[in-house]
Parts: C-alpha cells; sequence; structure tokens
C-alpha cells in the first residue's frame, strides 16, 4: 500500500512541476505519448519556470533521497548538459528539518542518557538539515562548543523504498527511451545506493574524521575537528564546533585580510596531498563543508567538516595516475594510451594507436587556451570519456576522485579567477613521483616486504632453473651451459630477478631509478659468474 502511495506522490509532483514536457521531447514510444498528450492536466496546470529548475523543485518535493540523488548527478559532468550542473548542485542542504524533539529523543536513546546531563547546553533548532541528517549546536558539561549530527528517523526505510522507485524508473526509461541506456542508470543508482549507506553510519565518518585529522596532524593547512567518541555511535556523532568563514564568502574573506590567490593555492596543495600521499580523501568537498579560518590571515588555514564520503587510490593507480597527467601536459599522447591498457583500465587488446589518435584529437584543442584556463578536472572528464569509446570499464575511485577535483577546481577559480591549477599541482606530482623512484623509497618498500620476500626467495631458483630448462628444450638449435646450483647461487639469481622485473616501463622515471638498478643486476651478474667458473 505504502508502494502504491508513494507512485501516486510521484505522479502529483510531476504533475504539479510539468516535468511530462522533457519526457515529450525524448523518443518514447508513439502509444506513450499520445497517453500523455490526452491527459488533463496538461491543459489545466501551467508550466512555470526553467526546466532545471522545475526538476529541482520536485526532488526537493519528493524528499531527501531524491534530493541527494540529485546532488550525485549534479557531479556527473560525463552524463548532463552543462544547463542542468547548477541548479542540481545548489541542492545542497535544501531538505526540511525535522523536529527538535525528535532530534533528541534520538540522540538520548542512542548515547544511553538524557540530553541534559550529557550536554551543558543543547539548542533544538538545527544548524543545517541534509539528506541523511541534520546537526544541532550543543555544549559539554566540561564547556567545549560542539555539533551534534544525528541521522533522520526512518531514513533506512525511505532509503530502501525509494531506491526501489528509481531503479523502477530507470527500467522503464531503459525500455521505452533507448538514447537514454547511455546515461547508464542503473550503474548510477548503484552507486547512489552504496553512497548512502555508506553516510548512514556515522560512527565511520567520525573514524574517517580522525584518519584526516592524524594525516594532517603536522601542518597548518588544513584542520579537522576533533571527536568525541564517549558520545559517537552509527546514530549520534559529536564534534568540535568549528567557527570559520564560508570558502564562498568572498567579501567576509576579503574584509578578513585574507590572500585568495595563497587560499585558492593552498586549496589545491591540500587536495593533491590527500590523493597522492596519504591516498585518502575528503570526496564532499563542496562549499557547505569547508570554511576558512579567520584567525589566521597571514597563513591560510582551511576547516573542514561532513566525512561521510572519502576516497582512496591503490599505490598502482596513484603512479599511474600522476604519469597520465604529467604525460598530457608534456603532449605525450602514445604514453598516456599505453599507461591506461598498462594499469588494467582498458582490455590488454585495445589498439594503442588508435587509442592514441583519439586522445590527440580530444586534447590538442584544449591547448590552444592560456594554462590558467585549462580545466583540469575536464582533462580527466576527457580522458576518461574517449578511454570509455575503447571499452573502458567505469573505475569507481576515479569517478569520485574527477567529482572532487571538479568541486576543488570550482572553489579555488570562485576564489581565485585566474587560479593556473596545473602551475600549482605540477611540482607537486613531480615531487611525489620522483620520491615513489628514488632509492630511499625503493629501500624502504624492500624493508617492508622483506618478511614476504624472505618466504618466497629460496623457491625463485628453481623457478627460474625449471623456466630455462623448459625454454632450452623448446629450441632445438640453441644450447645453454647448465647454471651450477650450488645453494650459494639461489640469492644472486633472485636478486637479478627481481632487479630485472622491478625495472620502469618509461623513460621518466628509468633517468631516476635506472642508476641504482643497474648496479644491482651488476653486482649479481659478477656473482653468478664468479661462482660458474
Amino acid at each position: 500500500m505504502k508502494a502504491v502511495l508513494r507512485i501516486f506522490t510521484l505522479l502529483r509532483v510531476c504533475i504539479r512541476h510539468r516535468l511530462d514536457v522533457p519526457l515529450l521531447r525524448l523518443p518514447i514510444p508513439l502509444a506513450v505519448r499520445l497517453v500523455i498528450w490526452l491527459m488533463p492536466w496538461r491543459y489545466l496546470v501551467p508550466v512555470r519556470g526553467a526546466e532545471p529548475e522545475r526538476v529541482k523543485a520536485a526532488l526537493i518535493d519528493l524528499g531527501p533521497v531524491f534530493v541527494k540523488f540529485g546532488q550525485l548527478l549534479a557531479t556527473r559532468r560525463d552524463l548532463l548538459a552543462e544547463q542542468w550542473l547548477e541548479p542540481l548542485a545548489s541542492l545542497l542542504d535544501k531538505v526540511p528539518p525535522f523536529a527538535g524533539a525528535e532530534a533528541q529523543a534520538i540522540i538520548e536513546q542512542a548515547i544511553g542518557e538524557p540530553v541534559n546531563t550529557a550536554f551543558k547546553e543543547f539548542d533544538q533548532t538545527p544548524l543545517a538539515s541534509a539528506s541523511v541528517a541534520q546537526v544541532h549546536a550543543a555544549r559539554l558539561s566540561s564547556g567545549e562548543a560542539v555539533v551534534v549530527k544525528v541521522i533522520r528517523p526512518g531514513i533506512v526505510r525511505t532509503i530502501r523504498r525509494d531506491i526501489r522507485l528509481m531503479r523502477a524508473l530507470a527500467g522503464l526509461l531503459h525500455t521505452w527511451v533507448p538514447d537514454l541506456r547511455r546515461l547508464r542508470a542503473h550503474a548510477v543508482i548503484d552507486e547512489f545506493e552504496k553512497t548512502l549507506y555508506d553516510e548512514l553510519d556515522l560512527q565511520r565518518e567520525a573514524a574517517n574524521a580522525s584518519q584526516l585529522k592524524r594525516n594532517f596532524a603536522d601542518s597548518e593547512l588544513l584542520y579537522i575537528p576533533q571527536i568525541y567518541w564517549q558520545y559517537t555511535n552509527p546514530k549520534v556523532l559529536v564534534q568540535e564546533r568549528i567557527f570559520g568563514l564560508q570558502v564562498n564568502d568572498i567579501e567576509a574573506i576579503d574584509a578578513a585580510g585574507i590572500d585568495r590567490k595563497e587560499l585558492a593555492r593552498v586549496g589545491v596543495e591540500i587536495f593533491f596531498t590527500q590523493v597522492f600521499r596519504d591516498s585518502f580523501f575528503h570526496a564532499d568537498m563542496h562549499a557547505g563543508n569547508i570554511f576558512v579560518n579567520s584567525a589566521t590571515p597571514s597563513q591560510p588555514q582551511y576547516m573542514a567538516v561532513d566525512f561521510g564520503i572519502v576516497g582512496s587510490l591503490t599505490r598502482e593507480d596513484q603512479a599511474y595516475l600522476a604519469r597520465i597527467l604529467l604525460a598530457f601536459f608534456e603532449r605525450d599522447y602514445h604514453q598516456i594510451a599505453q599507461l591506461h591498457v598498462d594499469c588494467g583500465w582498458l582490455p590488454a587488446d585495445t589498439p594503442v594507436h588508435e587509442f592514441e589518435g583519439a586522445i590527440r584529437t580530444v586534447s590538442e584543442p584544449i591547448f590552444d587556451k592560456p594554462l590558467a584556463e585549462i580545466s583540469f578536472a575536464q582533462v580527466l572528464l576527457g580522458l576518461f570519456q574517449t578511454a570509455r569509446r575503447f571499452n573502458m570499464q567505469v573505475q569507481p575511485q576515479l569517478v569520485l576522485l574527477q567529482k572532487t577535483m571538479l568541486n576543488i577546481e570550482g572553489l579555488g577559480r570562485h576564489l581565485y579567477p585566474q587560479l593556473d591549477l596545473w602551475q600549482t599541482a605540477q611540482p607537486i606530482l613531480r615531487k611525489w613521483y620522483q620520491a615513489q623512484v628514488s632509492p630511499k623509497t625503493v629501500v624502504r618498500q624492500l624493508r617492508d616486504n622483506w618478511p614476504d620476500m624472505a618466504q618466497q626467495l629460496p623457491q625463485l631458483p628453481g623457478l627460474l632453473h625449471a623456466a630455462l630448462e623448459q625454454q632450452s628444450k623448446s629450441q632445438v638449435n640453441i644450447e645453454m651451459p647448465p647454471l651450477k646450483r650450488s645453494k650459494g647461487h639461489w640469492l644472486p639469481i633472485a636478486i637479478l630477478t627481481i632487479s630485472l622485473a622491478t625495472l620502469p616501463m618509461d623513460w621518466y622515471a628509468l633517468w631516476h631509478y635506472a642508476p641504482l638498478n643497474s648496479l644491482v643486476i651488476a653486482a649479481a651478474l659478477v656473482w653468478l659468474w664468479r661462482g660458474n667458473r
């Protein structure tokens, strides 16, 4: 019965905001088109406002889950036209609050004691209300100012109901409008569902905040509020209240005497530090979650909240992404194409030269612009869109990264329109990549991996000898003198094998890495030669 009522609610909202108008522009079957044309409300309900604004209003009427879905779509520039992005992005925090007394009851049940006991003060009027939770100001009995984040009542049931409805609508569109299949609606809904359920666990969000705070413990660039774990659980989060300027409040930032150019540069540095140094980045860095510390105008500092969505990259993804970005701005399209195949983002049988030509076609027009006008996020978007034509599978971690980069770039250029993101990011990328192939890093990685290597090394000589014997048997005209298999030779053979296997694939890395690796290879060869005399 509730499902039927929800469908009627959906129809009522669609009629009120005349969402049939964009629907009729799609290539839907003639029978469906005729049914819509004959509906009496088409002639009774006027069309008011621009189409994106009507869709935005409809999402707000449908409730928090649909509002959150609109926010997600606003980050997918690969799916929507430009005119839809700003209205959907403005959905942030456009959710009516629920009653403060109801929030207080949820908090008391979650922490196991009355609010008046746990807090010296508690304001039932929410500071902010979002799709999944809302936030109240409070003060601990010890005097610290805090905010209390509490999950919306009944939100799990609402999510399940509305996700089922979204899947049904996606199925109808997939059947009726083949042109919309490129939007991959089911995949987007899957991503949305996972994001929602991650945000429902406030203890997980608190753990993310603690990790970010440790990562920037010695930095003055980013401040993460303290978590009060004694009052934090999956339904309630209590953290230090911060007092800062909204990052998009230009007048307040100028009045505080903060250098906006330096503030924009610091924001870019924070993002790339999170991605490449820590491989753990705040993936919801929109204006509602980022503040500026007005107490340190000469040394701009950001303050972040809301850590429900975070992203991470594997070491391999970090290395490939850094090399792809460096190669792009050096116009090395062949290396970009080869890297997409090498890292497994594209099938192994991808015609690299064809992919290289496609990247060149998309990229060359970009370089007609000044570097300060090149959108870093659009560069990634163009590369990934081109790669999808060559059967690149959607990489969730890269979609999250691209979304975050769009937010950072947008905030940076709002603060300082002439921001050259590449000039700011390139030194960070080069420094990180050079550090990855430095002798010090190699030694550290060998030290960290030594316990596993020590267990596997004794097996390598036998495997190598078996491979050589198999090779000699398969080549009739080639005779190889057998290696002496004394027990003392397994170590140089193992060292030689590892050194050859770890040679980097591109000249840039080889320039920094080869001297050390060459010495190791030479020493192993001399050791083997002397042992076989």
